[in-house]
């Protein structure tokens, strides 16, 4: 069973990753931008649940594994209905931040589990790629919001 959980955790993991730059760099309107975010937030679902049951299967071993995984998708999940609501004048920055966010917590959570695999970055102590992925994330966050958030409002005198 831990291998079917591995298998399908990993295969919506690439997916997530592969869909959700697609997303990022498709024009912000319906059509390839909407089918990409929604493959994503559903690829999001599987690395979510495959997590859970794995965390809770090898608690000792992967207890780590829970707690990004409810946060992160707590994230896209956020971002996911920020658009689907679209009630709060701050939908758009919601929308962003969780989806955004979301994508920094998948990266971190790859690059922990197999940076021991990697020649040369294996050497770096794991609590650096632990924070890589949001300090380099986090001003894609602010460019991005800027770029398509609501503009500041002209005083007229």
């Amino acid at each position: 069973m831990m291998d079917t959980l591995l298998v399908i955790h990993i295969l919506t993991g690439i997916l997530c990753l592969i869909t959700g730059v697609f997303a990022m760099i498709a024009k912000k309107r319906r059509g390839k931008h909407t089918r990409f975010g929604q493959i994503y937030h559903l690829s999001y679902i599987g690395v979510f649940l495959t997590a859970i049951f794995m965390s809770i299967i090898n608690w000792e071993e992967s207890q780590y594994l829970f707690y990004i995984a409810l946060f992160s998708y707590s994230l896209a999940l956020m971002g996911f209905l920020s658009v689907k609501k679209k009630k709060s004048k701050k939908w758009l920055s919601i929308h962003l931040g969780g989806m955004l966010g979301s994508y920094i917590g998948i990266v971190t959570a790859t690059l922990v589990v197999n940076i021991h695999k990697i020649p040369y970055l294996n050497e770096f102590p794991v609590l650096i790629f632990w924070f890589l992925p949001t300090i380099i994330g986090t001003p894609f966050i602010v460019m991005v919001g800027k770029k398509y958030g609501p503009k500041p409002r002209k005083m007229i005198k």
